[in-house]
């Protein structure tokens, strides 16, 4: 009797975690999401202004239902269309991206890159992850020249350790980003300094949004920071959230609008729309692309 409810357990177990790694290989992974949030950021009285922050698209070729979810967003007629890394997860991606994003770069636009715009991935025990200080493994190099030039070429500015000016839904918006910082290529000093009084509204880009990078972009006065990078933990638990965020962000932080801490800015952290190639699940964590509504403090 013993030994067939051990059997029964264990069968049963064993039926709800392959159940468990089907709905989140092939269904959730699948169920891109829009989320819609007000962030007041602008001066009293200002028009609302859109921006859409895509993230962390990891594109294979053949993903055509992601190019085709991403392409549809064009129909929000957002104000500003914003990047924020891991566009790529193959050397042949790039026609992909540019399929998913061809209808996005006739707005006004701004990206920084990950470290899966510059190198491909390599296969990895996921539950590494858990370990702080575990190496960084590169893969083969993927095209990100190519990848920039398609950006730039379109208008859209390179914020890689670069700050300029641009105008979006009539407004002149002040930007600043940082190259990834999760494999170091970020160099903040080089763009340091206060954001400008005359710009009706500042935003700081950054791919991992490690706390040492976003410090800095908010005690020089950017009110709305942008990142990716986590994947929301990807895995998360229901009732209990991220088990990991990839970086130096608290796991309460790992997605979603928060207030930066001892600041007057705003956080957002995109869910980001893929997944790595050698981990191609999420759970209670669906992909994701967000419109931010800014409006007046």
């Amino acid at each position: 009797m013993r030994k067939r409810t051990l059997f029964r357990l264990v069968a049963g177990t064993a039926a709800a975690g392959a159940a468990t790694l089907a709905y989140a290989s092939l269904i959730e992974r699948n169920m891109f999401t829009l989320r819609r949030y007000d962030v007041p950021v602008l001066a009293a009285d200002a028009e609302p202004l859109r921006v859409l922050h895509l993230s962390d698209l990891h594109m294979m070729p053949n993903q055509r239902r992601k190019q085709d979810w991403v392409a549809s967003l064009a129909a929000l007629d957002p104000d500003l269309v914003v990047v924020t890394g891991d566009n790529m997860a193959h050397p042949g991606a790039v026609p992909g991206v540019l399929r998913a994003l061809q209808p996005l770069l006739d707005y006004p636009g701004a990206f920084v890159f990950g470290s899966n715009d510059y190198t491909g991935p390599v296969w990895k025990n996921p539950f590494t992850y858990f370990l702080p200080d575990r190496d960084y493994r590169e893969g083969v190099e993927l095209p990100y020249e190519e990848l920039r030039d398609v950006f730039t070429g379109a208008g859209w500015a390179d914020l890689n350790n670069a700050r300029t000016t641009l105008k979006a839904g009539g407004r002149v918006v002040e930007l600043v980003g940082v190259d990834d910082p999760h494999i170091e290529r970020d160099d903040y000093a080089s763009v340091a300094g206060p954001a400008a009084a005359s710009a009706d509204l500042s935003i700081a880009l950054t791919h991992s949004p490690e706390p040492r990078v976003l410090d800095q972009m908010a005690a020089d006065g950017f009110g709305l920071l942008l990142a990716g990078h986590t994947h929301g933990g990807q895995v998360c638990v229901p009732g209990y959230g991220a088990l990991v965020t990839n970086c130096g962000l608290p796991r309460s932080m790992a997605r979603g609008l928060h207030r930066w801490p001892g600041s007057d800015s705003w956080l957002h952290v995109s869910a980001g729309l893929g997944t790595h190639p050698t981990a191609p699940v999420r759970f209670a964590c669906p992909p994701e692309a967000s419109v931010l509504t800014l409006i007046s403090r």
